[in-house]
Order: structure tokens, then C-alpha cells, then sequence
């Protein structure tokens, strides 16, 4: 759905007047041929005179008011083509600081938490101008997305529901805020009509405050300034009524986006190696064949795996919100990280589990018993001896269920075809094995483990000697 409201014929002109004071210099960038950016973006609301001429600008907004940003008109700079009707626009509220990018995914997990059913970033569809198919992704509190006609005028309104001291350590009042920043990513189409190849991108630096907050914040900046000396004065840049986004470098799923398009390289498969079922020979023994391995210490990350192989362990590990951050790295790179650095990166619950996951740390069994399974009459060895072979079983609760599913995975049967399990210490004598006969086994004892089918169930039941 296209919304298209009634544009003043000044539109254009208030465009024009707004980039007055940051595009003074284009006719002498064009002369000297250096290319103009494809796009100009420009916030409706004042920069702040409390920043030095070095530093970026900052922009403070209240939270929850609407604020339009003016997609301008290509007309207004020099492009040379584009060659969709349409361009895609991501526009997306991040942290300004690089300690907090690492921890995105935390942060935004507590607001969410703490903030049920709203949202970081929203879009005011009624105000907005010229914006085609405006979404909202559920999952991503922070980013909304459109698509618009570059030939034409356009704006949209974004409305920010967080404030910056939502995300300080500590909260006891007083606390300098945090700054964010607004990105706006532009994407046009492949050859496939898919918006993925990316155009272009700029971004700004604000603070969000509570409700009027960041109109008595500037009128402070201002009289601040109007205090200061004229000599003093001219090391702080002028505040003007608009903000210009300054070209940047694209957000990380922007990068993805382009990826997608050529290969799926961020797109994990999933490898399930299920316990096969092996058909039961008339020797009334399951077929026994392989190695139990104690669970989790197989899948290593190797410091050969590609940047792919290392996105797949990721996922298959649990470790889906970091991909993003380390969609480059390779298996190497991430073994030379110090348990420290990923801690600081993941946090501590995360960047601990994902430490000791690449170093193969496994959960310390609680008991270690060794099985070795009785060959029927009618059964011969393979190989001299491997009627002596014994398997090793780790168990990590002691409960007749582990117990169940260890000899399953022995066996190659499915654990509900284990209908008893019995313990024969004198010849005649069954006795039923239950949670607390398995709690008094001793670590690392020996058995002799046989299974006798039951024909009509096709269960069985395992007798330890």
C-alpha cells in the first residue's frame, strides 16, 4: 500500500534550504570531480551548540515524538542512475559506542523484557510522505524498512521509545545518558528484483530523553554557549535546525543482505546425524557395532573451518545471536580469542559457555561404567579377542533413564524398546536396576551385558552380570 498525502509545492524548496548550510560546498566538490553521494538524508530536529568543531554532531530528541527524516529528491544532487524504480531503505537505531554494539543483543533482550509488546523504533504512517510497503520486523525491536520512489519527494516519521539512560550501568538518577545512532541503509535491485545490492549509507548521532526533556536539554546548551566569550564560542560549531546523516560505512546485515544474494553463506545447514535403527538378526542380539562417545566433545571447531563451517557450529551450538558479529570470522579467529575478550564481547554467561564450547570442554560424567556385550552361541568372533572389547558408557545423571539411553546408543535401538533392565550377581538371581541401584554403582565397575528379544513386542530386556 502506497501512501501518498498531499505535498506542498514549497516541499522542494524547504529541501533545499534545510541542505543549505551543509552542502555550500557542492559546487566546488563537483568541479574538483569528486563523485556526489547518491542519497542525502536529513533529520528534522536541531544539533546541538555544545559540541566542538572536531567532534560529530548531536542531535537530542524526546522519546516517543514523532520526527520526519527528508529522503531528498535525487534532483537536488547529481546520480548518475539507478537503475530501479523503487530503492529499499533500512532505517534502524544502534548504540553509538563500540562496547555496547558488542552487547546488542543483551541490551535489546533486557528492554524487551522490561518492556513488553513496544518497540525500540516504530514508523508513523499517517505523517509519512511518498513510502511504499513500510514493515516493522517483530523480532528486530529497532529497525523499520520501506521501499520509495528516489525521482520523487519522500519522508518518513520514526518515532524512538527508548531513552538513553535506559541502558547505563546504574541507575540512581542523574546518569549521563547513552548516545545511539541513526542509520539509514539504501539498497537497490539485482537481477533477480531482490533488494540486496547496497547503494548506500549514513547515519548521525543522537540522545533520546524523556518527554520535553531534549528541549530543555538544548535551550541549556544554548544559554551555555551564550555565556561562553565570542573567542570561546568559535571552537563549538553553530547549531542549525536540521540534521544532515553523514555518510558511513553499511550496518553488518546490510553486508549479509549482499551475501544472500551470490550465496547463502549466513544461512546455517543443519546436520543431524540420528542414531540409526539396525535390523536384529536371529541371533536374538541387537547388532553391535561403534563407539559411545561421551555427548558433546565430538564437534569441535577447528582452526581450518571456513567462515560458513564457523556460522554452522555457531547455530548448531546455540550461539545464533552472535552469527552476525562473527559472519567473518573464520575458525581460527575464534580460537585465538581470550576467554576475557569474549566475555567482554558475549557477556559473562555467554562468553564463558562459548570459551569453554571451543576449547571442548565437556561435562564431567557423574559415573563411568564399561560394558562389554556377550556373544550368542551361534555367534562367532570377527577377530580374535573382540569378544573382550568393553565400551565405556558416561553417565550424567545417575537414573535408570540415562542408564536407558546409553545402552540404546550402544545397542542402535530406539530407548523405549528397553522395557527392563536387570543386575544378576549370582546365577538365577534378577534383580530389578532402579534409580537407586544405578546411584550405588561403582565408578568405573565392569559388566557383562547380554539382550533378550522379546518376539511378539520386538522389546528387550538387558541383563547386567
Amino acid at each position: 500500500m502506497l501512501f501518498c498525502h498531499p505535498q506542498p509545492e514549497s516541499f522542494s524548496n524547504c529541501i533545499r534550504e534545510a541542505l543549505a548550510p551543509f552542502l555550500k560546498n557542492e559546487e566546488a566538490r563537483l568541479q574538483s570531480g569528486s563523485p556526489s553521494s547518491p542519497f542525502h538524508y536529513v533529520l528534522c530536529a536541531s544539533t546541538s551548540p555544545a559540541v566542538k568543531q572536531q567532534d560529530e554532531t548531536l542531535t537530542y530528541l524526546n522519546q516517543g515524538q514523532s520526527y520526519e527524516i527528508r529522503l531528498l529528491n535525487r534532483k537536488l544532487v547529481e546520480y548518475t542512475d539507478i537503475s530501479s524504480k523503487y530503492v529499499k531503505s533500512i532505517v534502524r537505531v544502534v548504540f553509538h559506542d563500540r562496547r555496547l554494539q558488542y552487547m546488542e543483543h543483551q541490551q535489546l533482550e533486557g528492554w524487551r523484557w522490561n518492556r513488553p509488546g513496544d518497540r525500540i523504533l516504530e514508523i508513523d504512517v499517517p505523517l509519512s510522505v511518498g513510502v511504499l510497503e513500510p514493515h516493522s520486523d517483530p523480532l528486530h525491536l529497532n529497525t523499520i524498512e520501506f521501499l520509495w520512489d528516489p525521482s520523487k519527494n519522500a519522508s518518513v516519521f520514526i518515532q524512538v521509545n527508548c531513552i538513553s539512560t535506559e541502558f547505563t550501568p546504574r541507575k540512581h538518577g542523574g546518569e549521563k545518558g547513552v548516545p545511539f545512532r541513526i542509520q539509514v541503509d539504501t539498497f537497490t535491485t539485482n537481477e533477480h528484483g531482490e533488494y540486496v545490492d547496497h547503494v548506500h549509507s549514513s547515519s548521525c548521532q543522537i540522545k533520546v530523553f524523556k518527554p520535553k526533556g531534549a528541549d530543555r536539554k538544548l535551550k541549556t546548551d544554548r544559554e551555555k554557549m551564550e555565556r561562553k566569550s565570542s573567542l570561546d564560542r568559535e571552537k563549538y560549531q553553530v547549531s542549525h535546525e536540521t540534521t544532515l546523516l553523514k555518510e558511513c560505512s553499511p550496518w553488518p546485515d546490510t553486508l549479509s543482505l549482499s551475501n544472500q544474494s551470490t550465496a547463502s553463506t549466513l544461512s546455517p545447514i543443519y546436520h543431524s546425524s540420528p542414531t540409526p535403527s539396525t535390523h536384529v538378526d536371529g541371533n536374538n542380539s541387537p547388532n553391535q557395532q561403534g563407539e559411545v562417545f561421551m555427548p558433546g566433545c565430538f564437534d569441535h571447531l577447528l582452526p581450518s573451518s571456513s567462515p560458513q563451517n564457523t556460522q554452522q557450529w555457531l547455530h548448531r551450538h546455540r550461539f545464533s545471536p552472535f552469527s552476525r558479529l562473527f559472519s567473518s570470522f573464520s575458525g581460527s579467529d575464534l580460537l585465538r580469542m581470550s576467554r576475557e575478550d569474549l566475555i567482554q564481547i558475549c557477556g559473562p554467561a555467554d562468553g564463558i559457555r562459548l570459551f569453554n564450547t571451543m576449547k571442548g570442554r565437556c561435562i564431567q560424567p557423574r559415573l563411568t561404567i564399561y560394558v562389554c556385550q556377550q556373544q550368542s552361541r551361534n555367534q562367532t568372533s570377527v577377530k580374535p579377542g573382540a569378544a573382550d572389547v568393553y565400551h565405556a558408557l558416561y553417565l550424567e545423571e545417575l537414573t535408570l533413564v540415562d542408564l536407558s539411553e546409553k545402552i540404546a546408543s550402544l545397542f542402535h535401538i530406539s530407548p523405549q524398546q528397553i522395557t527392563h533392565i536387570y543386575r544378576q550377581k549370582t546365577p538365577g538371581i534378577l534383580i530389578m536396576v532402579s534409580d537407586e541401584t544405578v546411584q550405588n554403582f561403582k565408578e568405573e565397575a565392569s559388566f557383562i551385558i547380554s539382550a533378550i528379544r522379546d518376539e511378539s513386542t520386538d522389546a528387550y530386556h538387558i541383563v547386567l552380570k
